[in-house]
Formats: C-alpha cells, structure tokens, sequence
C-alpha cells in the first residue's frame, strides 16, 4: 500500500484529503506543523508528501528544501495560486503545485499521475463490479469481459479516475482523442451511450447540463 504523508494545518482540509485517499486505498498520515513533518519524514518512509506552503512555523518551501534529498514526490497544495508562486514552487523541485479550493477528483488523479511517472502507480481501477486494468487494457464486469474500443477505453478511465467530478465535454474529448475541442459533441456522446449500454451504466454515467459527463458512485 502506497503511503503519503499530508502536511496541512488546516484540520478540516486534512481530513478531507485523507479520507478520499483512504478511499482509493492509500495509507494517509497527517502532519499539522513543519516540525512535525520533519519528523515523520526522519521516522518513515513515505511514497509522496501533499505540502501546504503557509504551516504555523516553517514555510513549505523551507521543508521542500529537507523533503528534497530523499527524493521523495511533493505536490504543494496552497492558497498561494499566482503565477510566480507556481513558477517558485516548481523550480524549487515540487512535482506539481495545486491551488485552493481545488477538486478531490483533480487531486486524486494528480497523485495517480506521480505515482505512475515514478513507477509506483497502480494499473487497476474498480467502480462498482467493474475492473480496468490499463496495462492489459481489460475490462471486465462481475468477472465476465466487457469489449471495448481504444477510444471507449480510454474514455472510461478518465471518467472511473475523476469519480463524482462533473467533466467538461471538452477536457474529455481533449483528453481521450488528444487533439483541440471544436464544439461538436456527437462523437463524444456517442461514445458515452455506447460505454453505457455496454457496462450497464444508464444511471451512473449522469448527463450534466451545459457541462459534460459525470461518473456517480
């Protein structure tokens, strides 16, 4: 189980983040203070470390400099969202930087996204009684194979990644077919009601109005 070390003095924030990690099967452990983190990172090995810039006592950039040489991942999450802080926060060796309020479904998939350019990242992921496996690129459901095209594929995973987000047509059709949204949706929606008949998902893949598509679990 991969473990990651949440350093954030705001308690309620904390406990949001940890408690949808948990939930996609991550050890989570809470850091209120830099001294405290200090000293969970000297105590034990952590896979990732979510950093709040503004701590009670030392800067996120100050413990950044500690975190460094044991080159362990860092996502800055803070308040701090202009453009030079981002800039600063990056050179300084962040892997990325997050600006409050921010979604937990972009925070989940951010984490996903370092864990597998480290080589840590899990290639399965579950809704319901179905299971993807990116790097077979299988899909079953109930333990039978479910057929799906390249593009379907890939349409599913982001939408089992971003669970509970309410997802632009746009950043979807970008996203799964990797060139530039033109406005035209048909091939998009045609692909969302095929990946509903084939998974049985007429309800949980839900139509969000002037949006996009959002997975409900």
């Amino acid at each position: 189980m991969l473990k990651i070390l949440v350093v954030e003095d705001d308690e309620s924030i904390s406990n949001l983040i940890t408690i949808n990690l948990k939930k996609e099967g991550y050890s989570c452990a809470c850091a209120y203070t830099g001294v405290d983190a200090a000293d969970l990172i000297e105590e034990n090995n952590y896979d990732l470390v979510l950093l709040d810039i503004l701590l009670p006592d030392f800067n996120g950039y100050e413990i950044l400099e500690y975190i460094r040489p044991t080159g362990i991942p860092v996502i800055f999450i803070t308040a701090k969202g202009q453009v030079e802080d981002r800039i600063k926060g990056l050179r300084l060796g962040a892997d990325d930087y997050i600006v409050k309020p921010f979604q937990i479904g972009e925070l989940i998939a951010r984490v996903e996204a370092i864990m597998r350019r480290v080589g840590k990242g899990s290639c399965e992921y579950t809704a319901f009684d179905v299971v993807i496996n990116a790097n077979a690129h299988t899909v079953t459901k109930g333990g039978v194979n479910v057929e799906l095209t390249v593009k379907e594929f890939d349409l599913l995973v982001e939408l089992v990644r971003n669970k509970n987000v309410a997802l632009y047509r746009g950043r979807l059709y970008e996203t799964v077919w990797g060139e530039p949204f033109t406005g035209e949706t048909r091939t998009l929606d045609s692909h969302i009601q095929r990946l509903r008949k084939k998974l049985g998902w007429e309800q949980q893949i839900q139509t969000v109005f002037r949006i996009g598509y959002r997975l409900e679990v």
